[in-house]
């Protein structure tokens, strides 16, 4: 860390310090005391820090907070919040109340540990009060830490902490707030995979956007919320479970789309050996693929995610262009089996080398990364308009000279057909549904779900535009 870095976090700090209006508690556990640390080292901190503790025992962590199943989960970081918060009004809102503006710092962390290599990521959150007396906001976020050693993961999280403390207290957006967090940390020491904005100060913010901006900005390279626009740590859904995604634009969700997931979850059920408890669904979406007008459009990006969560489904947003990126991605979490659910078109993707001259292996070495934890490929047959013959994805045509590899993997069972569909959904494809739904041309609502179109024709999503009148 240069010291031109450390000067800038140790300024935040002691901006906060010399603000008269700030007084509240910070509670660390399980990385020392790096966020404190700051505001102690600068100078000033007694106008600032009522109390700071860091309960690393689990018998005493316990006898203060409560007996939890993990210590270093979303509800210990609330349950400190909730605590410290209510100490600091019980204890001094009679003295101070009426000048000063109560927050609480804390975060519960399991850092790189000197006896093994595990997973080192952590919750912290701020709440606060932005006028006197008045009613509590609060932010919570979930970080990975990827430096290599225990130190260097404590000084990055002593920054981050100071950084959301500062944009929580003087960042007007939560957009900037989002973007100032990993100010002062060089790239690929922090990820940011899950935060959350509540209380009276965030009336207004969708944190379904706030995730997008997570990935958006560069944060973290995937973000999950579930059907009911809940933002949820990617770990909590998938850890040890099977997993199916299927990909796509969802502009609408059509026929063809719940048809492609439902035969490819029969055929999955039956190969994995699992139950439907066992198994996590998500909806998929690409950041290219949102970026497809030239620019993020909100309005575009919600309406797709309230048509998933309208059917149920929990939805991933992500930066993995190339398949074998998400395979990757996905057995972090799980050594479970993995099933990739497409048309045949994409698989006919997954076999254009274009796509792999960034690596060195080539198309090689990228099918090798994808297929290495016992993935597969659950391909929808497709109907070829010019001869009305149906296309299935193992006997699909692909370039000469990978005809052969391509042979290994189905004969492999790398690469399934789904076998129970509805052949009349083979002709619904999404493009000609939009452009329908966009003209007036009122025969696209027999290509989608019934409470699809309900919610198109209601909200106005995609620029639909009625029928006219006969």
């Amino acid at each position: 860390m240069t010291g031109e870095m450390d000067i800038g976090t140790n300024k935040k700090a002691f901006q906060i310090n010399l603000d008269q209006r700030k007084y509240g508690t910070f509670a660390e556990i399980g990385a020392g005391q790096e966020v404190a640390r700051h505001f102690f080292h600068v100078g000033g901190a007694s106008g600032t820090v009522a109390k700071t503790m860091s309960a690393y025992d689990m018998t005493f962590s316990d006898a203060i907070y409560g007996t939890a199943d993990r210590y270093v989960s979303r509800n210990r970081l609330q349950t400190m919040l909730d605590h410290e918060f209510n100490l600091l009004i019980e204890r001094l809102d009679a003295k101070f109340g009426s000048e000063r503006t109560f927050f609480v710092f804390a975060d519960t962390v399991a850092a790189r540990s000197f006896k093994q290599r595990n997973e080192a990521h952590g919750w912290l959150g701020v709440r606060f009060q932005t006028e006197t007396r008045s009613e509590p906001s609060q932010i919570i976020a979930h970080v990975r830490m990827l430096d290599e050693t225990n130190v260097r993961q404590q000084e990055a999280l002593g920054i981050i902490g100071v950084n959301l403390l500062y944009g929580a207290f003087y960042h007007q957006r939560p957009e900037q707030l989002i973007a100032s967090l990993q100010e002062n940390l060089t790239p690929g020491r922090i990820e940011v995979d899950m935060i959350k904005f509540s209380g009276p100060a965030f009336r207004e913010v969708d944190n379904r956007l706030m995730s997008l901006q997570l990935v958006s900005q560069g944060l973290t390279n995937a973000v999950m919320f579930r059907a009911d626009g809940e933002a949820v740590q990617p770990a909590d859904i998938l850890y040890k479970k099977a997993i199916i995604v299927e990909r796509g634009s969802f502009r609408p969700v059509t026929y063809a789309t719940n048809d492609m997931l439902n035969g490819a979850r029969k055929a999955f059920l039956k190969q994995c050996d699992c139950s439907d408890d066992d198994l996590v669904v998500l909806m998929e979406m690409t950041l290219e693929n949102l970026l497809a007008e030239g620019q993020l459009n909100h309005a575009d990006f919600l309406a797709r995610v309230d048509i998933l969560g309208s059917l149920g489904r929990t939805v991933m947003i992500s930066k993995f262009g190339e398949y074998y990126r998400l395979a990757g991605y996905l057995s972090r979490y799980t050594s479970r089996m993995i099933g990739l659910v497409m048309g045949v078109p994409s698989l006919l993707e997954i076999f254009d080398e274009k796509y792999y001259l960034n690596l060195e292996g080539g198309i090689l070495e990228a099918l090798g990364r994808m297929f290495k934890g016992g993935l597969k490929l659950y391909v929808y047959p497709m109907i070829d308009e010019k001869t009305g013959r149906t296309i299935t994805g193992t006997h699909t045509a692909v370039a000469p000279n990978l005809r052969s590899l391509f042979q290994y993997l189905v004969e492999n069972q790398f690469i399934h057909d789904i076998t129970e569909y509805n052949a009349e959904y083979l002709r619904i494809h999404p493009p000609e549904v939009l452009a329908r739904l966009q003209s007036g041309d009122d025969s696209w609502e027999q290509m989608v779900p019934p409470e699809v179109a309900r919610m198109v024709k209601s909200r106005g999503f995609f620029r639909y535009r009625a029928a006219a009148a006969a």
